[in-house]
């Protein structure tokens, strides 16, 4: 969650212990305890989303990382292919990706691999491992597989990301059906009251010091 969404989730914790608090003061078939339930209900379904989404960034961080490692597999594959290809004077046949992405990476390697099966054994006798085309499909394949992980990640924590929005809002919403209903509760019980202010407030986010300019150099004298 960001900021945002732990400062108020803070303040839906507050409002919960606070009624908890003073649950017996509560009509057992009235409002609060109605919006009580509630409001548990969606602070579980918050902490729950927001473990999904740390889940989701961590796995799409190591996603990145994981897609990087196969991005240079392959492109090792590639290059060690063309080599030889050159040697051979059949370069022409293996063009590798102008273009910087995955995508074009992807599309050369697959040419790669097409191109240089009638020619296997060539390569092979100029020093090619045996199994260098199953090396370069096992690249090719772990690749993709990483785009696919990669794409998972990032839309499972995005889709967290939007349910945390929802619920917060659902929750924002139960506390201000609660803001009068306190307010007349506790009107003649000041104590009460400024707790309930207090708990029911969302701190405002810390403001950043103003940058301090850096005064003119003189010139040289």
């Amino acid at each position: 969650m960001d900021d945002n969404h732990n400062r108020r989730h803070s303040m839906f914790v507050r409002v919960r212990e606070f009624i908890q608090q003073r649950i017996a003061d509560f009509s057992e078939t009235g409002v609060v305890r109605q919006l009580f339930t509630q409001l548990k209900v969606i602070i579980t379904e918050v902490e729950q989303l927001a473990a999904s989404q740390a889940t989701g960034i961590g796995l799409a961080r190591l996603g990145t990382q994981t897609r990087g490692d196969a991005r240079a597999a392959l492109r090792d594959a590639i290059d060690a292919i063309y080599g030889v290809a050159r040697t051979m004077g059949v370069e022409s046949q293996f063009q590798r990706p102008t273009a910087n992405n995955d995508e074009a990476l992807l599309h050369a390697a697959r040419s790669f691999a097409t191109n240089a099966l009638p020619l296997k054994a060539q390569f092979i006798a100029h020093e090619m491992p045996e199994d260098f085309l199953d090396d370069l499909n096992a690249d090719i394949n772990d690749l993709e597989a990483s785009i696919v992980a990669q794409g998972n990640a990032v839309g499972d924590h995005v889709s967290a990301s939007a349910a945390i929005d929802d619920a917060v809002d659902r929750c924002v919403e139960i506390v201000r059906k609660l803001d009068p209903i306190m307010k007349n509760k506790y009107a003649s019980s000041p104590g009460n009251l400024a707790e309930w202010m207090g708990a029911s407030h969302t701190e405002r986010a810390p403001k950043r010091a103003p940058a301090i300019p850096t005064p003119p150099q003189q010139p040289a004298a």
